[in-house]
């Protein structure tokens, strides 16, 4: 209706100005029409006047709709009731497209919004490595992984390990390896990815990090598990008869023994087979008790965690701990920082592990001269919780830092190699982990680290 209605109230004016002219010229060359030549060309002037504000004001709204959908100012209205001509319809229209052009814009903001949600609450870590070698990192996942540290440059990375930072330089987009992830003294296997995104003139590289240190610890324990299970089942089955036949042959050599006269030949002879019979029963009571202490490895409640205050906690193990040492002259001393430091755990589970580690401790200082054991709980730059048993002892050497979370193997003499093992099966069903490293005090500490608060 508009564009109808607006060049016919233009020519009607163009029309209009023109008879006023040709009235003008008119009057201009006709004598003794001096005041009407007045008139008319003060009308002309009017007329004029009008016609200017008439097509400014289409440019002037033209401007301003084009400056609104520009700069995305969706407030402006648009109401021409007041200028006739069909200018309300043009106003309705600039409105409504106005209208259209903020709902577009609402929706992809929302959905912008949403795409950013998803991605900064997937629990893969994201970052991305330009081409100047920056680093931007894209969601919380990838914060939570290197925590306080600030990453800005691909060498940052290097904090976190030469495998690490190498992996992610050299990484080809669509390719996938596995690269080694140090941090706080601990190093984890992570499976890294790399997506080549084009923006523009913009290109960089999306990678992409899945920690499978858990999925392999998990499997490597299912697997020692399964073999404890078997070997255990075995020689329980062969075990058993053994102890029941030696213990019956022990009684019944003994029957014997007391039946037959102190002069008897065969007394010097019965006591030697009694005395052999009671080795083999004693023997195998012992095999029995070994195989149960073993059975713990495959018999793990699943944990049942609750917030526990960390000081409480070594509030009642420190007592534990001091009662079974004997009276020696060991210094044990506990810190948490900060003092209202909790964890996310189960107690029943996590005492027992801390007093094998202080017992291993007190083992480590008994030959030194002013034995020192530090129980020590803290965050780490990560915001993972850390609780930490050193002593002052001789320490372990590095080659076996590792596997003395092994099953069946230990470093002390009469040891069973499995207090260490069960520790680890237990921060493994807390996804958590334990290390072993040097400590401050020269000797040996562990470090249980929790990932979950």
């Amino acid at each position: 209706m508009t564009y109808k209605i607006f060049p016919a109230a233009l020519v009607g004016r163009l029309i209009v100005l023109q008879l006023i002219m040709l009235l003008v010229a008119w009057l201009a060359i006709t004598p003794g029409y001096y005041a009407g030549l007045i008139i008319a060309t003060t009308v002309l002037l009017i007329v004029s006047f009008e016609l200017w504000l008439f097509t400014r004001r289409t440019n002037d709204e033209v401007n301003r709709f084009l400056d609104a959908a520009r700069y995305g100012d969706f407030s402006q209205r648009f109401k021409f009731t007041r200028y006739g001509a069909g200018f309300e319809s043009l106003g309705e229209t600039f409105t409504d497209i106005l209208e259209k052009l903020r709902g577009l814009r609402s929706e992809q903001e929302t959905d912008l919004r949403h795409l950013k949600a998803l991605v900064e609450h997937v629990p893969v870590p994201l970052f991305s490595l330009h081409n100047d070698q920056s680093v931007s990192l894209q969601n919380n996942a990838a914060r939570r992984l290197f925590g306080t540290v600030p990453i800005v440059q691909a060498k940052d990375l290097l904090q976190f390990g030469s495998d690490f930072h190498k992996g992610v330089v050299d990484s080809v987009p669509g390719s996938r390896e596995l690269v080694t992830f140090s941090h706080d003294g601990m190093q984890q296997q992570m499976a890294l990815s790399a997506t080549e995104v084009i923006l523009g003139n913009r290109q960089e590289k999306l990678i992409s990090l899945q920690d499978i240190q858990s999925e392999l610890d998990v499997a490597q324990v299912e697997a020692w598990q399964d073999l404890v299970r078997v070997l255990t089942h075995e020689i329980m089955n062969s075990i058993t008869p053994i102890s029941s036949l030696a213990q019956t042959a022990s009684n019944l050599t003994e029957d014997m023994i007391e039946k037959l006269d102190a002069d008897s030949p065969l007394a010097d002879g019965l006591h030697d087979i009694h005395d052999a019979v009671s080795t083999v029963a004693r023997r195998s009571d012992s095999l029995t008790q070994f195989v149960h202490s073993y059975r713990q490895l495959t018999r793990l409640a699943p944990p049942e965690r609750k917030r526990i205050l960390i000081s409480d906690l070594f509030d009642t193990v420190s007592q534990l701990a001091s009662a079974d040492s004997d009276g020696s002259h060991l210094t044990l001393t506990t810190n948490t920082i900060p003092r209202g430091l909790d964890v996310y755990a189960d107690r029943d589970l996590l005492e027992p592990v801390l007093l094998n580690l202080l017992r291993n401790a007190q083992q480590a200082t008994a030959n030194v001269p002013e034995p020192r054991i530090d129980l020590k709980a803290r965050l780490n730059r990560r915001g993972h919780v850390v609780i930490e048993v050193s002593d002052n002892g001789p320490g372990v050497s590095k080659d076996l830092n590792r596997k003395v979370f092994v099953p069946f193997f230990t470093t002390k003499e009469g040891g069973s190699g499995v207090g260490l093992a069960l520790t680890r099966q237990v921060m493994i069903a807390h996804r958590g982990f334990v290390t072993l490293g040097e400590s401050d005090l020269g000797g040996a500490k562990f470090s249980l680290i929790f990932e979950e608060r």
